[in-house]
């Protein structure tokens, strides 16, 4: 049986797991950014025929992109990394029977996140661009910002990632005993409400059509959360 540890040993493991997360990131930051150019250019596909060009406006602001676009490239490639520090900090909390499934962990999870990144990138931006630039009519020419679109584009793309961790999280939180398919069925409606919070903040826009493209996504998968807590959380069945 494993010692439990003091408080002060959860922060310490908890801060090497952040270091070894952080020095990945950076590693991974670097080797990408000599591949900047051609990563600004997938960026730029969901824009295609609707943004011709993208411009800056200070000195120092493209080499800024670039260094952005790496690391944002170095924490997508990181993340299995990331998630395996995660699953090696919490392991100690879940049973025994639980924690040879770290590989299933870490590439259900990584899955998850690159799904999430591809649903946005190719069918929630695309719509969404086409959308906000049509306002502009006949009186408005766009001259768009290279970092404001960056900005656009990853912050959809990673918070979609993210978001589509719920089944996931929710599996592992129910092994844990933390929730349960009842508890989340019985929260639904204040579930819908606090989704559509998060896909206010997460959209970099304020316009409602980003949110509700984020927010039907999320609903679905909160209803899949609540099945996959519940198949989770059934006991097995015991032979007499």
């Amino acid at each position: 049986m494993d010692k439990p540890l003091t408080l002060v040993e959860h922060l310490n493991e908890l801060r090497k797991r952040i270091i070894l997360s952080l020095v990945c990131v950076g590693i991974s930051s670097a080797l990408s950014f000599p591949l900047t150019s051609q990563l600004l250019k997938i960026l730029k596909r969901p824009a295609f025929g609707i943004i011709e060009n993208l411009v800056f406006f200070s000195p120092q602001e493209a080499f800024l992109i670039y260094m952005r676009i790496a690391v944002i490239c170095g924490l997508t490639i990181s993340m299995p990394v990331i998630l395996y520090q995660i699953w090696a900090f919490i392991s100690p909390a879940v049973e025994e029977k639980f924690r040879r499934h770290v590989g299933s962990f870490v590439v259900f999870c990584s899955l998850s996140f690159a799904t999430g990144c591809l649903f946005a990138y190719f069918i929630l931006i695309p719509p969404a661009l086409k959308f906000l630039l049509s306002f502009a009519g006949e009186d408005l020419e766009p001259v768009i910002s290279a970092t404001k679109y960056i900005s656009f584009v990853t912050s959809l793309v990673l918070g979609c990632g993210l978001v589509f961790q719920m089944p996931m999280l929710s599996f592992f939180l129910t092994k844990l005993g933390v929730i349960s398919s009842r508890l989340l069925r019985k929260k639904y409606k204040y579930a819908v409400i606090i989704i559509f919070i998060v896909a206010a903040i997460i959209t970099p826009t304020p316009d409602a059509f980003n949110m509700f493209m984020l927010a039907g996504p999320m609903i679905f998968l909160y209803e899949m959360s609540i099945w996959v807590s519940f198949v989770a959380g059934r006991k097995p069945k015991v032979e007499e």
